[in-house]
């Protein structure tokens, strides 16, 4: 029972460190080494370097291509004007009668394109603030509407969608970034729609005062400069299209037997396809920027590619240092108990158990692919043969999975909930509730439809 109470005090640790700041570089790790040092007086080298490194090490080499190349991309769409064209353009065909409707799209377009979250809240906080301001609407409602369309089904549901939270399962269930699309697009509309409508029923029901939003300039002082809108559609559309067609047919038709060799791995093509597709797709949509661009970006393209380049680093290693807290944690002699505790609540729904699990650590670390890569890391082997002994498919493994983070992982300590009051100048009191209902709430609620129509129909 100690050894749980360590496990939990940890966590808990290092949930309140987060939310004060605290750098996750710094503070995984020692909060790791020290759990271990509390609850079995362990070696404290040995638990870093041979448990905590190896795990960080291998989430940042799988993984850091992805986080690489979306923050490139994401900084080459905002360079060249082509993020705020798309979200001007949103603004435009909809009208202030629909502001929340417009950031709403504006976000998620973005981001199912594969711009990072980060970048759209930057992006889009001025159109948000100017297209409030018109409809007279209280600004403390523009970081749930940027939630809703950055944090919630375009990360965790649509079909597709480059986001890591989506990537993360495939190596674990070989599957692609399309696993179950029909119970995917299912719980897209269930977060869009009700969290529309939520947002919708507190504009009306919040004062609207003269000073309800405070407006800006969309354009930044630059829209001459600005691409046309089929230009700024193009690398978005390129991402999806590429993905679709490395998964499902240009891959598949490689002859990859050389991945049996222990040199790759001893692996085979199922299980890195996804991975590939992504990579590829965002490296082809990437240099299609770069083309269109070329004259816009000009001298600062090698300054845009060092920026993306540097703000993939700060993401991935925060992640990874959770991986490897995680890693420690899961090395502790109680945690099997809680291992047993977790695979026992589903009463032989794997699915059951499998989203508890994954949530609970997302809420826990205050990030969604930290709390996944944990749970998989720790559980996935498991749960991938209680899935198949139970006759689960991997594709609707996949799904639960990503859509198991998206919901506690927007406590108040996430990252990027911290970042998006900070860009939209509100803090927690004045603003994090309704982001709370839309990005915690009701991602919940189709997180417990995709498991219920899943066991009854299965995988679609």
């Amino acid at each position: 029972m100690s050894g749980i109470i360590v496990m939990l005090a940890a966590l808990g640790a290092l949930v309140v460190l987060t939310y004060r700041g605290a750098s996750l570089l710094l503070s995984a790790p020692a909060l790791a080494v020290l759990a271990v040092l509390v609850a079995e007086g362990g070696p404290v080298l040995a638990t870093f370097t041979q448990v905590f490194m190896p795990a960080t090490g291998r989430f940042i080499i799988l993984y850091f291509p992805l986080f690489l190349l979306g923050a490139v991309f994401g900084k080459l769409m905002e360079a060249s004007g082509s993020a705020g064209v798309l979200a001007d353009a949103l603004r435009a065909g909809l009208g202030s009668r629909h502001a929340i409707l417009a950031v709403v799209m504006s976000c998620a377009l973005l981001t199912y394109g594969g711009v990072s979250l980060f970048v759209v809240a930057f992006a889009v906080w001025p159109i948000a603030s100017a297209l409030f301001a018109d409809a007279r609407l209280p600004r403390v409602l523009i970081p749930a509407a940027i939630a809703l369309g950055a944090f919630t089904f375009t990360m965790t549901a649509l079909p597709g969608t480059p986001a890591i939270q989506n990537a993360i399962p495939m190596p674990y269930f070989q599957t692609t970034a399309f696993a179950a699309p029909g119970l995917g697009i299912i719980a897209s509309l269930i977060m869009f729609g009700l969290g529309w409508l939520w947002l919708e029923h507190r504009a009306r029901s919040l004062d609207r005062g003269p000073e309800a939003a405070l407006g800006s300039d969309p354009d930044g002082g630059n829209r001459a400069a600005r691409p046309s809108l089929l230009l700024a559609v193009l690398p978005l559309a390129s991402v999806l299209a590429l993905n679709v067609a490395f998964a499902f047919w240009l891959i598949p038709m490689l002859d990859a037997s050389y991945l049996a060799l222990p040199k790759y791995g001893s692996t085979d093509i199922a299980a890195v396809r996804g991975l590939w597709s992504i990579i590829a797709a965002l490296v082809l949509s990437c240099l299609l920027l770069v083309v269109l661009h070329r004259q816009s970006l000009g001298e600062t393209l090698g300054e845009t590619l060092d920026a993306g380049a540097v703000d993939s680093l700060k993401p991935i290693f925060n992640t990874a240092s959770l991986v490897g807290f995680g890693a420690v944690i899961a090395s502790l002699e109680a945690f099997s108990w809680v291992r047993d505790g977790v695979l026992a609540i589903g009463s032989g729904n794997p699915l059951i158990s499998l989203a508890l699990g994954t949530s609970l650590l997302a809420g826990l670390t205050g990030s969604a692919s930290g709390g996944m890569s944990i749970a998989l890391a720790s559980l996935g082997d498991t749960y991938r043969e209680m899935g198949l002994a139970a006759g689960v498919s991997p594709d609707l493994m996949h799904r639960v999975t990503s859509l198991a983070t998206g919901s506690l992982d927007a406590l108040p300590h996430n990252g990027a909930v911290v970042t998006l009051l900070t860009i939209c100048g509100l803090t927690h009191r004045e603003a994090y509730w309704d982001i709370a209902v839309v990005a915690v709430l009701i991602p919940a609620i189709a997180l417990v439809a995709v498991i219920a129509l899943g066991t009854v129909f299965g995988s679609f």
